[in-house]
């Protein structure tokens, strides 16, 4: 177990942030991840790098690195194999009020997980980063899939009034509160951003989001799996149009709806 941040009296400080990064096989690249992450986020933290099964090569360099740094930590994930099932034993045992999800492959910004921490602080149940709004931008990637991803979030955006403007962005805090209260369905790929979007959406939930810079992986081979995943990304996609709901509605249309393309 990791040590407590503590305060100016020795006294050990309140988590205020939990950062979740899925891992598979990333071995020493993991390390200038950890390494921009630690050094940007001045929250109270806990950073917990989930990976599948022990022998996962990012596994040893994590340890090692908790050496100089005891917020990280790597966790074996227990759920199943898979993104979607370590992001959801990630934010489900995250000791703090927020989760912030990023990914290991340093595509994203960490020096803006202490605003969306922030935002969730004040109140917003799903805070996002934005490719797709003014002062975003997405650089490199496969030209389909960024097509693709701009014109899910903005059709959300402009025709299910989700109040995102990218909500199939993984880079995403959530409030644990919420997540607890709504659960998480998804099981195959990257789309628990889009999901639980999607469900604050149908709850008439507070969002935000903030711009962000996304750069394509440098270090290593993707693991993202379009073509499997496209369908379970539709599925949050529809499910973010409609009425509003209560929370036991939210869970029961969408237990409904992942038995039936289970």
């Amino acid at each position: 177990m990791s040590e407590q941040p503590v305060d100016l009296d020795g006294e050990p400080e309140e988590l205020q942030v939990s950062v979740v990064i899925p891992a598979y096989n990333e071995g020493e690249d993991i390390v200038p991840v950890l390494r921009r992450i630690c050094e940007a986020t001045t929250l109270p933290a806990e950073i917990l790098v989930v990976v599948d099964m022990p022998d996962d090569t990012t596994v040893k360099p994590v340890e090692e690195y908790a050496l100089v740094d005891p917020r990280v930590r790597a966790v074996v994930n227990t759920y199943g194999r898979g993104p979607a099932n370590a992001i959801r034993y990630g934010i489900e045992h995250a000791a703090s009020p927020c989760a912030v999800v990023t990914m290991a492959d340093g595509s994203d910004d960490p020096r803006q997980i202490d605003q969306i921490a922030r935002l969730v602080d004040r109140g917003v149940v799903v805070a996002g980063a934005s490719r797709y709004m003014p002062g975003g931008q997405q650089v490199g990637g496969p030209a389909f899939k960024r097509t693709l991803s701009r014109t899910a979030g903005l059709s959300l955006y402009w025709f299910a009034r989700i109040g995102l403007k990218d909500a199939t962005n993984s880079f995403k805090g959530y409030s644990t509160d919420f997540v607890r209260e709504v659960g998480i369905h998804s099981r195959a790929g990257f789309e628990i951003g889009i999901e639980l979007s999607a469900k604050a959406r149908r709850l008439r939930r507070p969002v935000a989001e903030v711009p962000t810079i996304w750069l394509d992986r440098q270090l290593g081979e993707s693991n993202f799996q379009l073509a499997t995943w496209i369908p379970q990304y539709l599925r949050w996609w529809r499910f973010a149009f409609g009425g509003r709901l209560t929370p036991e509605q939210v869970r029961a249309l969408a237990d409904r709806r992942s038995s039936a393309t289970a």
